[in-house]
């Protein structure tokens, strides 16, 4: 991808972020240059989001983006000479005793030794979408 090409697809990204977009467009560069991050708190320490670390939860709370117009963008990215591939994770977020979590349901997770299959918590789920050539 070329720089011009680049730059015509970030201004249209940010553009689909709605309100609080300089701070989601931030948080995204965050995220796409931290290879690991063990709390979400964490990306207000990278470089790329140069706002106070409130700011995550505040960009997240207030932003309203356009997801269809997000995802139509996203997929205009992609080669149409080879089958996307697709990945999917679901992790638990295990909090048995957290008394306020809305969504809180009983998650299967993969066992280790001693350790029931089924926790209380939260699902989190992941998915990529990525094509063949590595782009």
């Amino acid at each position: 991808m070329n720089a011009d090409k680049l730059l015509a697809f970030r201004q249209t990204a940010y553009k689909c972020l709605g309100r609080a977009h300089d701070a989601m467009f931030e948080l995204g560069d965050a995220i796409l240059s931290s290879p690991r991050v063990n709390s979400f708190a964490e990306l207000s320490c990278s470089p790329l989001f140069r706002r106070q670390w409130s700011s995550l939860y505040e960009a997240l709370q207030d932003s309203r983006p356009q997801r269809r117009k997000l995802m139509r963008l996203y997929i205009e990215q992609m080669k149409q000479t080879e089958p996307p591939v697709i990945a999917g994770d679901h992790t638990i977020w295990a909090r048995p005793f957290a008394v306020t979590l809305q969504e809180r349901t009983y998650e299967h997770q993969a066992t280790r030794l001693g350790n029931p299959p089924v926790g209380v918590g939260q699902g989190l789920e992941y998915a990529g979408l990525d094509s063949r050539s590595g782009q």
